[in-house]
């Protein structure tokens, strides 16, 4: 039997970076979970540890700097719709330096920051997950 290789588990990483009692959120804007809003984060690459991939994804999507950072929870995310499994592991991570701006226009359409008890809907399953287990950032 051979195996469905789209079919196996993935890792996540999004990574919760603060700045003034805020969080850095975009609205994504691809066919996998379009118009939701989300941390910044993508798929680990092989070998690379999990602050190695938050440091680069967080460059890559926003272009700017992160700082002092520490695990966060995590998440088992099944997306029904595309029949995708992930497990999403959130780093926390201090701003440092740069404004947020739009370095992937394909994949995102705009980066704020909000206050965790003013984050806007939709919301990408991830982040849904976090706040159904009540987490906070700020707790």
């Amino acid at each position: 039997m051979t195996e469905d290789i789209s079919k196996r588990l993935k890792v996540g990483v999004g990574v919760i970076v603060l700045k003034d009692s805020k969080v850095l959120l975009g609205k994504r804007k691809n066919s996998h979970g379009g118009g939701t809003w989300n941390f910044p984060g993508g798929h680990m690459d092989y070998k690379e540890s999990f602050f190695a991939c938050a440091r680069r994804e967080v460059k890559e999507e926003t272009g700017i700097v992160i700082t002092n950072l520490r695990k966060g929870p995590y998440t088992n995310d099944y997306f029904e719709k595309e029949d995708k499994h992930y497990v999403t592991i959130f780093i926390l991570a201090d701003w440092k330096s740069g404004v947020p701006k739009v370095m992937e226009p394909d994949k995102c359409s705009q980066w704020n920051w909000f206050a965790w008890n003013q984050i806007p809907k939709p919301h990408f399953l991830p982040l849904k997950n976090l706040l159904k287990d009540s987490y906070s950032p700020f707790k």
